[in-house]
């Protein structure tokens, strides 16, 4: 999932933040400045010794600017494929932090260049390097907003927002609406992560009973019982003809995880589609992929027009922002009509992916001519729906991944148990 920020409370200039600039972030298109090269880097510590690292780079030079950084030689580099840096991008908790520190330092009357050297020592390692060089370029003359955007630090939209306070000189109020925002942001993508974790973890805790118990156990088993005289069932003797595969097989079986765990991670983003799609029509997931998009939507309104932007050019970037074919569809037929002259609250009334009081509320909000503050409180009301049906949808996963090991795990079991009580019946017998 992608990042969507919202900017409320902020009002700029029209000519500050183009409608061009908000479609190239919130449609998911790169910055102009990304960190896209992968590197294998062998480097000597100050302090003696060596260390191996994978690091991300525009290019070796900028690659060796980073490592003088951190007092570090590079003795050898190789060029890695892309796909292996999972992310290139500054993390939503260290954008938080670095809006925070900002903002506590700024307001207090700290100078910038000052500000920036304390905040570079409470972000991450990877993000360090990133702020220090933001610090270099302020003391150096350039503007902060240049700073934010020469060093890949944060996406056009914030760095518009950085650029109108540096004209009305209130930088350490800007920090302080932006890290509310991108912490309400960091809420909602943690509810939806959880989401997606928590079975993960689980199917993976019964993965490796499954192969803990079809290597080890069942073969023992089967043996003994086989060793007793007794015909084993068709189902018993493939799960111990399995299990004596994993365990004399062990290392092409393990070279085989790594090949498709590697295969994951280079497909990650066709896997993920897939996810995403199959999340849409799952009977337990799509209401809550629904009141994400919805959130999503209210909250790029919200920047939108809060931000001088006309209310068509608005929807035409937001529309673009969403996932959810349906809702996509008929928000992007409202936008249409509206701009062949429709009136907006008839419009809004036939847009039926939208539960009825939503819609309810931006028609007397149009009425009012108060569109900013309904889609500020409607992103809000959306980001309260999402956690409470994430909420729900997690009490209905329980038993869910309860059944699901029940029939991996209990399948085992049953091609044990099985013939033992066979085999307690003969002997009784």
């Amino acid at each position: 999932m992608g990042h969507y920020w919202s900017v409320p409370g902020l009002v700029f200039p029209k000519s500050s933040v183009r409608a061009e600039e908000f479609a190239e972030i919130w449609c998911g298109m790169p910055p102009a400045k990304t960190l896209s090269s992968a590197f294998l880097v062998l480097a000597a510590k100050p302090g003696g010794g060596r260390r191996l690292d994978v690091r991300s780079a525009r290019d070796r030079k900028h690659l060796g600017e980073m490592l003088r950084r951190e007092k570090l030689v590079a003795l050898k580099i190789w060029n890695l494929p892309a796909w292996l840096i999972l992310s290139s991008k500054v993390g939503l908790k260290d954008q938080a932090e670095l809006h925070q520190q900002l903002a506590q330092l700024l307001t207090r009357g700290v100078p910038l260049v000052e500000a920036l050297e304390v905040t570079a020592s409470v972000v991450s390692a990877g993000t360090r390097p990133r702020v220090e060089r933001m610090k270099d370029l302020v003391a150096a003359g350039a503007s902060f907003s240049d700073a934010c955007d020469q060093a890949s630090v944060f996406d056009k939209v914030t760095v518009a927002v950085y650029r109108a306070a540096e004209k009305t000189g209130d930088l350490g109020g800007a920090a302080k609406q932006l890290s509310a925002t991108v912490r309400r942001q960091l809420a909602i993508s943690g509810r939806v992560v959880t989401l997606l974790i928590y079975p993960v973890i689980v199917l993976t805790i019964g993965f490796i009973m499954t192969i803990f118990m079809l290597t080890f156990v069942v073969p023992k088993i089967g043996k003994a019982l086989s060793g007793q005289g007794m015909e084993l069932p068709i189902y018993t003797r493939i799960m111990v003809s399995t299990g004596e595969f994993i365990s004399e097989q062990w290392l092409f079986c393990l070279l085989g995880g790594l090949v498709f765990a590697t295969c994951i991670v280079a497909l990650r983003k066709k896997i993920w589609e897939l996810v995403q799609r199959l999340m849409r029509i799952a009977p337990l997931f799509k209401d809550v992929v629904l009141a994400q998009e919805t959130a999503r939507f209210f909250t790029v309104m919200a920047a939108m027009t809060r931000s001088g932007i006309t209310l068509s050019d608005a929807l035409a970037v937001s529309v673009g922002a969403l996932s959810h074919p349906e809702l996509k569809r008929q928000l992007g037929n409202l936008r249409n009509k509206l701009v062949e002259g429709g009136v907006l609250r008839q419009l809004i009334d036939g847009v039926d992916a939208l539960p009825v009081p939503t819609r309810r509320l931006l028609i007397a909000a149009e009425r009012s001519g108060d569109m900013e503050s309904a889609f500020e409180t409607l992103a809000q009301d959306s980001a309260e729906e999402l956690d409470r049906r994430s909420t729900r949808l997690m009490a209905a996963l329980e038993p869910l991944l309860i059944v699901m090991l029940f029939l991996v795990i209990g399948s085992l079991l049953l091609s044990i148990m099985i013939p033992l009580m066979k085999l307690n019946g003969q002997q009784f017998g």
